[in-house]
């Protein structure tokens, strides 16, 4: 099962209907997807990942290892309450503390991202990054995580099973340890090392509400793995805090329609685009105060 990848060279050129058409379909029937050509410094992301994985072993690997839940598995038993994964966290916004570790920012990448999304969908370009923005503006941060390697990887989860809660995942992953896995289609597809510094892109429950559906918030997890550490740094570019989220009007259905009016229209219009009928209904319903009747 090859996994969509979005060329960003491409939405500059002859092929962009295509590359918007793909990104399309992965945002609607896969809920993830590779994106190349990204414009962040390939140097600059191997630099991090080496950081990243220096930083575990200075100043992490050892309280990981003598941890209560690495002697648990000398027991026998599934765990299910807890992840084989060493984590810290980066704050971009609204509050940084981008001083105190290197750190990998994509927001302009995610809101790029959130304008072709919107256009797909035939909503305001903006219309993501408003809805997200709260008071403060959009929150972002980044979750580094490293999974050592397992002696008992039957026993234990990497990370358990979940959506993400928030927008856009911006997923900077191992080059080289597999264990990430989406739930697609009634079964588990194993996501590949990141080679060439793809950047690996999921969508969050947010984005799946604004778009009414349209865009799939997936589950994943990640495997234990035997061999080998995996290093997964997420850039989370979620609503603020205070944001209120919901469907985008447009996207919404016609509701609040009385059966006869809509059989009435439909009499005028039953070989035509079922779309703009919808759109006239709709358009109807934004022009009276009240739920419409047959005696409007």
């Amino acid at each position: 099962m090859d996994i969509p990848v979005i060329n960003l060279n491409d939405l500059n050129g002859e092929k962009r209907s295509e590359t918007m058409a793909l990104l399309h379909e992965a945002c609607e029937k896969w809920g993830f997807f590779m994106v190349d050509n990204h414009g962040v410094d390939k140097e600059l992301m191997d630099r991090v990942k080496h950081l990243m994985n220096l930083h575990y072993k200075n100043k992490m690997k050892d309280e990981f290892e003598s941890s209560e839940m690495a002697k648990r598995l000398e027991n026998n038993g599934f765990i299910k309450e807890k992840d084989w994964e060493s984590t810290f966290f980066i704050r971009h916004r609204p509050s940084s503390n981008i001083h105190e570790l290197t750190g990998l920012s994509l927001t302009k990448m995610a809101e790029k991202l959130s304008e072709l999304m919107c256009e797909n969908l035939g909503i305001e370009k903006n219309h993501i990054i408003k809805a997200f923005s709260g008071s403060s503006g959009p929150s972002v941060g980044s979750k580094v995580a490293i999974y050592p390697p397992c002696p008992r990887p039957e026993l234990i989860r990497g990370l358990r099973e979940h959506s993400d809660a928030g927008g856009i995942i911006l997923l900077l992953q191992d080059d080289q340890v597999p264990g990430l896995e989406f739930f697609k289609d009634g079964k588990w597809v194993k996501i590949p090392p990141s080679r060439q510094n793809k950047i690996f892109v999921n969508i969050g429950d947010q984005i799946e509400i604004l778009s009414n559906g349209a865009y799939k918030s997936v589950t994943h997890r990640v495997m234990a793995m035997k061999d080998g550490y995996r290093l997964s740094i997420a850039t989370f570019y979620n609503p603020a805090g205070d944001a209120i989220i919901s469907p985008a009007q447009k996207l919404l259905l016609p509701n609040h329609i009385c059966f006869q009016d809509y059989l009435n229209l439909y009499m005028k219009t039953k070989f035509g685009d079922k779309g703009l009928r919808f759109q006239s209904l709709k358009d109807l319903v934004n022009g009276h105060q009240t739920v419409l009747t047959t005696e409007n």
